[in-house]
């Protein structure tokens, strides 16, 4: 019943800045915990960031520590990913997970609910 549809994904040079959005409906949002996961081709699906239901508790991935933001508004069922300084490793289709717990995980199999994803190329 949960779905959830990212936006915001697009072509970047290094360096450069990107946010994502994710949309959710068809649930309580604002008990979800949420989280945002990549996928680059060959490659295994990795954890990126994760943030609590209310937002108080957030973590990040040691490759974008510093770099990366986790945001959500629970007003407009949406969370966001604030991307910067931008690398061309950081490429890969990213994917926003509902968590249907008020804590977050770095465990992919602990997110019930997925969405397509969003490409993000980051050019050198």
């Amino acid at each position: 019943q949960v779905q959830l549809v990212e936006s915001g994904g697009g072509l970047v040079q290094a360096g450069g800045s990107l946010t994502l959005s994710c949309a959710a409906s068809g649930g309580t949002f604002s008990n979800f915990a949420m989280g945002w996961f990549r996928q680059a081709p060959g490659n295994e699906r990795e954890f990126v960031t994760a943030i609590s239901w209310s937002g108080g508790s957030t973590d990040y991935a040691d490759s974008v520590k510093g770099r990366f933001t986790i945001s959500r508004d629970n007003a407009k069922n949406t969370v966001y990913l604030q991307m910067k300084s931008l690398k061309p490793e950081d490429t890969a289709v990213y994917y926003c997970a509902a968590r249907p717990r008020l804590l977050w995980s770095r465990w992919e199999y602990d997110y019930a609910y997925w969405g397509q994803g969003t490409q993000v190329t980051v050019s050198s």
